[in-house]
């Protein structure tokens, strides 16, 4: 509650900008891409598919950017011994992810009540890859916050990171369309595959999804553990004010 009054405020509409201000960015690019008549080459409704590849986009981003230097803004509450640095990350982690799902939620059933695409045809795999997009982005978010601290050149370099990212996340294209020599490349990134997963359950046939549940679990469990352990080791360095 105090990193929502902290980061919206009582005014206008207050905690609403949590999941209003994703909903904005998605819908203007969607809105964009129907403007200008883009094609994806394939018989995906457009707005299905800006929806479910930005949506995926601001889910794991958003998480490190706001878990960046997160630390120093609250070290007073530090003071507290109950309140731990994980749980300053994870306060953020869960705002993030609970903004950006409300998003997802309110402009698909938007969408659907507007003709705009179908519902999901599998939605516990589009339930799924959600879940495994958050967990990437709440491991990356870990490491990224982390080690912020230790140095700001971090936070600096990540904001780049994300727009040299964004091409090769899945949000614009499906792994399918890619020449394979590329799509090797690409598979390696693991927010790729649950992209992959989400649009498989949201479109069904219309689509040929590649991902490997087991190499995208593997990936975000280790750096859940590595972010941890950043995490613990920043934690016995914090002097609180």
């Amino acid at each position: 509650m105090r990193e929502v009054l902290t980061r919206y405020g009582r005014h206008n509409i207050g905690f609403l900008w949590l999941f209003v201000e994703p909903m904005m960015y998605t819908v203007g690019i969607t809105m964009l891409w129907k403007v200008t008549g883009a094609s994806h080459g394939s018989n995906i409704p457009i707005a299905a598919f800006a929806l479910t590849g930005y949506s995926s986009i601001l889910l794991w981003r958003n998480m490190p950017g706001r878990c960046s230097s997160a630390i120093q803004p609250n070290l007073a509450l530090m003071y507290h011994r109950h309140v731990k640095v994980i749980d300053i990350f994870a306060s953020r982690i869960v705002l993030e992810i609970a903004g950006n799902t409300t998003s997802f939620v309110t402009l698909m059933l938007l969408f659907i009540t507007l003709g705009a695409t179908d519902p999901p045809e599998d939605i516990i795999k589009v339930l799924f890859g959600w879940l495994m997009t958050a967990w990437f982005g709440a491991s990356l978010a870990l490491i990224v916050g982390a080690l912020s601290e230790r140095s700001e050149i971090v936070e600096k370099l990540w904001h780049p990171t994300t727009y040299l990212l964004f091409p090769l996340s899945g949000a614009i294209f499906m792994v399918d369309w890619l020449p394979i020599s590329f799509q090797e490349v690409v598979l390696y990134l693991p927010m790729v595959h649950g992209v992959e997963i989400l649009r498989e359950g949201y479109f069904g046939s219309l689509t040929h999804a590649h991902y490997d549940i087991a190499y995208m679990s593997y990936c975000c469990l280790c750096m859940s553990l590595i972010g941890l352990a950043l995490v613990k080791e920043v934690a016995r360095k914090v002097m609180p004010e």
